[in-house]
């Protein structure tokens, strides 16, 4: 029993550090001479912008961020109760409210991939201001975009782990 709750916990904090770099890295769409995500471009790896309101589809991106923020936090919060509930759960209970709030982080990071994978060519194509547009086309998604799509298999099998499990002694 030890060795499983061992796992879950590592399991848990694996899927927390992959939402974190998923928001935080900027390797969401990644080309030859620029790299994007969803708070700054950068082209030649020196000229940064950071993305602001000018930016065309800015609420769109914004509704990405949000979502992925509220995963990650989520998932914090999840981990959080987990441990409360390890101690003050009678023995036979399930982790109900900690599947919940799991799952509920694997809507978010869903959300904001799915919008993200949606979106991408209207965010990227339509703001010639910050990067040529000949660079852009020939992007590809990036390691921090395919690590929010694990973030969020990782947050789905977690949650249903947590609503399967029952407390043993």
């Amino acid at each position: 029993m030890l060795v499983l709750l061992a796992f879950i916990i590592v399991f848990h904090i694996t899927s927390a550090a992959l939402l974190f770099i998923a928001t935080i890295d900027n390797a969401w769409w990644v080309g030859e001479e620029f790299f994007a995500d969803v708070w700054r471009v950068c082209v030649n790896n020196t000229n940064c912008t950071e993305i602001s309101d000018t930016y065309v589809e800015y609420t769109t991106l914004q509704a990405v961020q949000a979502t992925m923020i509220l995963s990650t936090i989520l998932c914090c919060i999840a981990f959080l109760i987990f441990v409360l509930q390890l101690f003050r759960l009678k023995q036979g209970d399930r982790f109900v409210l900690t599947s919940i709030i799991q799952l509920m982080s694997c809507l978010c990071v869903m959300i904001a991939a799915s919008i993200y994978t949606d979106r991408r060519k209207d965010l990227h194509l339509k703001n010639t201001e910050l990067y040529p547009q000949e660079l852009m086309s020939e992007g590809r998604y990036g390691y921090a975009f395919t690590l929010a799509w694990v973030a969020f298999a990782c947050t789905f099998i977690s949650g249903i782990m947590y609503l399967i499990l029952r407390k043993r002694k």
